[in-house]
């Protein structure tokens, strides 16, 4: 009796969803559905922090479409709206775009928001050009979307650690360290205008940092001034205008004082010949110390000037 259960066990038919659930399905399920859709029916993700620039490197990529098709597919998972939304491959579809094509192969998952965010950021920080401002806004989109995912845990936990903990982990996938993942983060705070002068690079990121902590209506009074003396402040300017502002006491007259103090003047450094030794070592004696050749070289150019001094006037009285 045994042995026929156990036969009648093996020959268990599959259950009747397994029977006529599709390939399909089953991709869908394990996050592996791979298909190909038309190009309208794909959509950007929504606040994508990345540029997709129509540069030299773009036309590379349209060029490699239009002879090798889009080599590596994009992914993307379904919206409410129909559709899908891109989690990566911005760049590939608007190069498929500008190369002609109609559709295009993805890999569609079905990730909530979050993970979407995690997703698209890792897929793109990564890229060989990303500005400073790019970068300010994915790393504060993804330690948003980490913190979201973690805050049952910090329920459990130190919320000030978990916060310096999700920082770090944001800033491995791009070999940032967590403070600085923090200090891009504090970008976004710049008023819009500063923001285009940190991408432009009128504006340095460490200065940057100090400035975005002054409030909008400071941060608009100090980019007037900046911009109507063609100006930019030191780290050390930054520092002070950071530190009034904390105090209350960031007034124009403040601001002025501070934008126009100067350095105090450091002598400037005499300039340093250097020969190395291995150069000049056959005109000594074995065993001169470098002090007794560098010695004997002065002798020798006074002795050389003296020379040219004496023939130069003989020549003069002639």
């Amino acid at each position: 009796m045994a042995t026929k259960n156990k036969f009648m066990n093996a020959m268990k038919m599959p259950a009747i969803a397994d029977m006529f659930s599709s390939e399909a399905d089953r991709q869908r399920e394990s996050g592996d559905l791979v298909t190909e859709v038309p190009l309208s029916e794909l959509h950007p993700f929504v606040n994508h922090p990345f540029e997709v620039r129509d540069d030299e490197d773009m036309q590379k990529l349209v060029d490699s479409i239009k002879e090798n098709g889009v080599l590596t597919n994009l992914t993307v998972r379904p919206r409410a709206e129909g559709g899908y939304e891109i989690i990566s491959g911005h760049r590939r579809f608007h190069a498929a775009q500008l190369a002609g094509l109609d559709k295009i192969k993805v890999q569609v998952r079905d990730v909530d928001d979050d993970q979407a965010i995690i997703d698209m950021v890792d897929a793109n920080i990564q890229r060989e050009h990303i500005s400073p401002m790019e970068k300010a806004r994915a790393y504060a989109m993804k330690l948003e979307a980490i913190s979201h995912q973690g805050e049952r845990r910090q329920e459990t936990s130190n919320q000030v650690g978990w916060k310096l903990e999700s920082a770090h982990e944001v800033g491995q996938q791009a070999g940032d360290s967590g403070t600085q993942v923090r200090r891009y983060v504090r970008l976004n705070s710049l008023v819009p205008d500063l923001q285009k002068k940190v991408d432009s690079g009128t504006l340095k990121f460490n200065p940057a940092v100090e400035l975005s902590y002054l409030t909008p209506d400071e941060q608009q009074s100090f980019l007037d001034y900046a911009e109507a003396q063609d100006c930019t402040p030191s780290l050390s300017q930054a520092q002070k205008l950071k530190a009034a502002s904390k105090e209350g006491n960031l007034t124009l007259d403040k601001l002025e004082e501070i934008m126009l103090a100067q350095k105090p003047s450091v002598a400037p450094r005499e300039p340093v010949l250097n020969i190395n030794v291995s150069k000049v070592a056959q005109y000594f004696p074995t065993g001169c110390t470098k002090q007794q050749m560098e010695n004997r070289i002065l002798k020798i150019l006074e002795s050389y000037f003296r020379q040219m001094a004496h023939e130069q006037a003989h020549e003069e009285e002639r």
